[in-house]
């Protein structure tokens, strides 16, 4: 039996259009007495500006825009799909899932879809989890999407924590393939440092128990970020059988600038072959690895059979990486 392989045929983003730099957010902190400044933030996280969605707007909404522009891409209709896989933390409900959303506004239905929820490394999760499905047969063409509102979950009293994430969507096409597209993955957990980086809340009764606000302990992510996204992604290279070398583009989670190069320095990639957005995104959690990647198509940058390598991690703790070719 021919093995079923998969390939991203097409990617997609969206951004919310309000667009708040880190002067906007100074300012709105000032009026909190909060204080922050435009330098502070570059100087600690590589962030200039990030998006934040209006009121009414949800993780489907953003999701939709993008998923089209990933099927636009591909060559695809939405009808083409028979999968669907959204990672996200910020869900339009707590149940039904926020796939189930897109699909019926993306005006389809029959085929499978859900949620995955790994906080940042959710679109490694998740492509993961296509890529398998397509391999035993249960799909051929799926979207695998990243949407979040995190604006929602800011605490803007923490000048530590609301600086540094923002709202958006990214979308692959994954298709089945004769040739690999997905060349290996990696994915990995420690519940022991759920702690660090937390929004430790429920609902119930009607009422929000417990902190529904975002939490985290900045050095303790940073220290653990660097060294298992170093781990995750030698894991893969080794799986594929493919030297450190041959990897034309390094596209990691955008979380902070210092995590992203100290990853890329450790893999003696220079920095020129990482693709870099937290300066205009912010940290969109799930979304942040397709925005980029999308980015570094659209750009140019990202071309057909280059070797991309995806690493992503978050709460959880979780993280993860996917070593494909174009």
């Amino acid at each position: 039996m021919t093995r079923r392989y998969s390939r991203i045929t097409g990617t997609g983003s969206h951004l919310p259009p309000r667009r708040v730099t880190n002067a906007d957010l100074a300012a709105e902190l000032a009026a909190r007495g909060i204080e922050t400044s435009n330098e502070w933030i570059v100087e600690r996280t590589g962030i200039e500006a990030r998006h934040f969605a209006a009121p009414d707007v949800l993780a489907s909404d953003l999701a939709v825009p993008a998923a089209h522009a990933a099927l636009a891409a591909a060559g695809l209709q939405p009808t083409d799909i028979d999968l669907i896989v959204v990672a996200t933390s910020t869900p339009d409900m707590v149940f039904p899932s926020t796939a189930a959303i897109v699909q019926h506004k993306l005006g389809i239905s029959g085929c499978p879809v859900f949620d995955v929820q790994a906080v940042c490394s959710g679109f490694v999760y998740a492509l993961t989890v296509a890529d398998a499905l397509i391999a035993n047969g249960t799909a051929t063409r799926a979207l695998v999407i990243g949407t979040e509102v995190f604006s929602r979950l800011l605490d803007f009293d923490d000048r530590g924590t609301c600086v540094l994430f923002g709202d958006g969507a990214g979308a692959v096409v994954l298709e089945a393939s004769e040739q690999p597209g997905i060349l290996a993955t990696d994915l990995h957990a420690d519940g022991k440092y759920v702690d660090i980086l937390c929004v430790p809340g429920h609902v119930s009764g009607g009422s929000v128990l417990g902190d529904p606000l975002l939490r985290m302990d900045g050095q303790a992510v940073f220290k653990l970020a660097v060294g298992v996204l170093d781990k995750a992604a030698r894991a893969v290279l080794d799986k594929a059988g493919v030297p450190a070398s041959d990897i034309d583009w390094l596209v990691p989670h955008q979380a902070n600038i210092r995590i992203m190069l100290s990853t890329a320095k450790k893999l003696h990639l220079p920095p020129e072959k990482v693709i870099v957005t937290v300066q205009e995104h912010g940290n969109t959690s799930a979304a942040s690895i397709p925005l980029a990647l999308d980015h570094g198509v659209r750009t140019g940058q990202v071309k057909p059979g280059q070797v991309v390598l995806l690493e992503g991690v978050g709460g959880g703790f979780t993280w993860g990486a996917v070593l494909l070719r174009m």
